[in-house]
């Protein structure tokens, strides 16, 4: 057996875990109709036969019809229900992995025009900020049926195979009834702390009725709120005291804040830039006072980090949540002994971010993960071999070499820069994103172990390309900061990747026109301001940065907000002229005919980038495929065909930037989609 801490086997109850790795509870919003199907089951399987000791699904699944799902949550309280559980537990199961779920009731964490269009409740009329309704204040008859609906939905998971259960605790309607700053009921399940945590006693004991004293129950929950009249440290103790002497849980998950906020949804679950694993001595405390079966995640985004979570007897149970999204291998790379070959998490929290502007979790530099159904973690090697010949070096075109060469392919890259990124290497000057670079780290090294050539300081031409006999031909060439935005006065702007690049120094007082929405805006921002100059944010849109989005914007915030920095929304940039040693914006809005003009000493400009796509049409007419991608093949995963050209030399195909202004992920799927089957 291993000496390795995160590869013991660790007993909870009767249940024996195969090592110390979990993933916690999350709900990448995959299920269908609220079951979870086919995508659901492959997303977890994978990770079950990979060799996670335990997979917490849901995020949680909802009790009740009254807690409407606001991420397309599984919804729990249906008996149809049932048979998909059935096929997830099993799908795991099979693999050696232990499978529970995470149950909860919403109370004001949702909204009323969900689902059903019911009220949204709580021990309070007190709204959360995150979800925006005003919730009923709960009656005795309304606790009384959720109490019922909480029994109904763990008999259907155990019905469903479930090894166990986790009740959610923190943010939801549990937490509201134990939080001071959420309960203001009166009479048994509000007041002192005995009465708050009333509820959840009586939710316990019915559970236990349906399912009996075997069946695993634990729960996830804030033991310090880190706000002012909520529950404090002390509080948060005697109440993890309380739970682990009830006999009631099996198992305690410990998280730290507060969640009705962005920023303090960030701070429980931090992004890049922040610190890792910021609450796991937290947890061991707990761990240490209770002497329960401790499990905790909050960003701990590396093996060594959780190995030493365990050996210093912090936890039980680590959870490895976004790192297991950015690979889905990592139990089975320790296993053999490949630990460097683990795709790092890099924090960029495009999982997490998507699923809170209503979309499904991917991850940034992993498109397989919640596409495994059509997408390989682990491509297949090619029956025949090819000369790939792939220009550019940034995400696309990385991604392009590594799957090429994984394949078995003869791969040449072209790259002009001195070293290989292109925008993330930019974007990675900036220490709060410096762990960007690591999505170009990781595919470098998985090249250099493949012995992919690469070119760099080498603008290729046609020639150079022809030269080499290729059979494919990748363009990755991404493309140039498009800044004509306005009518007139074009000449007098720079791009915000001038400033990223360090190409341009910041102005003292500075226009920045975003309405690209994305991090090249507010980062550009945030580098003019902390040179001291005043920056105006200008959007046209009705928010600055919604590509940014929740948890990434609070960072920016932070830091913006303390600089001088104006933020303005649903204004147009018309018009620059030159002003003596100023700069004059001409403003104005979608709205009306209004127009006023306003000094700079510079304008910045974030709109996008235009594809860099000239030798693409150069050797167009040289290929077998004219150029054409085969859209059906490309989105159903399969081989693109040879094309009309039977004089052609080759296959040409360009990807990410190259084609128009997306994002790394776009870039990246790009490439996996396409070379994949090359």
């Amino acid at each position: 057996m291993s000496n390795d801490p995160l590869m013991q086997p660790y007993r909870l109850k009767h249940l024996t875990l195969r090592n110390r790795i979990m993933t916690t509870a999350h709900e990448p919003a995959y299920p269908e109709d609220g079951m979870p199907k086919d995508r659901y089951r492959a997303y977890h399987e994978i990770r079950a036969k990979a060799g996670v000791a335990l997979t917490m699904t849901a995020g949680s699944a909802a009790v009740s019809r009254n807690s409407p799902p606001v991420f397309n949550n599984i919804l729990a309280y249906k008996d149809e229900v049932v048979p998909w559980i059935r096929r997830l537990t099993d799908a795991c199961h099979e693999h050696g992995c232990a499978v529970m779920i995470q149950l909860t009731h919403l109370g004001r964490r949702t909204h009323w025009a969900k689902g059903d269009w019911l009220s949204a409740v709580s021990p309070s009329h007190q709204r959360e900020a995150a979800h925006r309704a005003f919730p009923k204040q709960l009656e005795d008859w309304d606790i009384a049926r959720i109490i019922t609906d909480y029994a109904d939905a763990a008999e259907r998971m155990k019905a469903g195979g479930m090894d166990g259960i986790e009740l959610q605790a923190y943010g939801h309607l549990m937490d509201q009834f134990w939080s001071p700053l959420t309960n203001t009921l009166d009479g048994p399940y509000g007041g002192d702390l005995d009465n708050r945590l009333r509820f959840t006693w009586d939710v316990l004991d019915a559970i236990r009725a349906r399912v009996g004293d075997e069946f695993i129950i634990g729960i996830r929950y804030t033991a310090d709120e880190t706000l002012e009249g909520g529950i404090s440290v002390a509080e948060g103790l005697e109440i993890s005291r309380r739970l682990a002497d009830s006999g009631k849980v099996d198992f305690l998950n410990v998280i730290r804040g507060h969640i009705d906020t962005d920023a303090g949804l960030t701070d429980v679950i931090p992004v890049q830039g922040m610190a890792s694993a910021p609450h796991l001595d937290f947890a061991g405390t707990i761990r240490r006072e209770t002497g329960m079966p401790t499990f905790h995640a909050a960003r701990i985004p590396d093996v060594a980090t959780a190995r030493h979570a365990v050996s210093s007897g912090l936890l039980d149970m680590v959870g490895m949540t976004r790192a297991h999204m950015a690979d889905p291998m990592i139990v089975q790379k320790i296993i053999e002994g490949r630990e460097h070959d683990i795709r790092p998490c890099v924090g960029a929290n495009y999982c997490l971010d998507r699923i809170y502007a209503a979309g499904d979790a991917l991850c940034l530099h992993n498109p397989a993960t919640g596409r495994e159904l059509t997408m390989p973690h682990e491509v297949t090697p090619a029956s025949v071999r090819k000369k790939v010949v792939i220009v550019g070096a940034g995400p696309a075109g990385v991604e392009a070499a590594r799957v090429a060469a994984e394949r078995g392919h003869d791969v040449t890259v072209f790259e002009a820069q001195p070293d290989p990124g292109g925008q993330i290497r930019l974007t990675a000057q900036s220490p709060r994103r410096r762990e960007m670079i690591g999505i170009i780290d990781w595919r470098m090294a998985q090249c250099a172990a493949r012995d992919v050539v690469f070119h760099f300081n080498t603008y290729a031409e046609a020639e150079d390309v022809i030269a080499l006999n290729p059979d494919v031909v990748i363009i990755a060439t991404g493309g140039l900061p498009h800044t004509e935005v306005c009518a007139t006065g074009n000449a007098y702007v720079v791009s915000s990747w001038d400033i990223i690049a360090g190409d341009v120094k910041p102005g003292t007082r500075v226009l920045v026109y975003d309405d690209a929405g994305d991090h090249a805006g507010l980062q550009a921002a945030e580098i003019i301001a902390k040179s001291g100059a005043h920056v105006e944010i200008m959007t046209p849109d009705r928010s600055f940065a919604p590509d940014v989005m929740a948890m990434n914007l609070v960072p920016y915030m932070r830091s913006l907000q303390a600089l001088d920095t104006r933020f303005t929304v649903t204004y147009r940039l018309h018009d620059v002229e030159k002003s003596g040693n100023m700069l004059t914006a001409v403003i104005g809005t979608d709205y009306s005919n209004h127009l006023e003009r306003r000094d700079f000493d510079q304008v910045v400009v974030n709109h996008g980038t235009l594809p860099m796509d000239e030798l693409y049409f150069e050797l167009k007419p040289q290929s077998r495929n004219l150029g054409a991608l085969d859209q059906d093949a490309f989105v159903e995963g399969r081989p693109q065909p040879d094309g009309p050209n039977a004089e052609g030399r080759f296959s040409l195909y360009r990807i990410g930037d190259a084609v128009a202004a997306r994002n790394t992920h776009a870039a990246i799927y790009d490439a996996l989609r396409l070379l994949k089957d090359i």
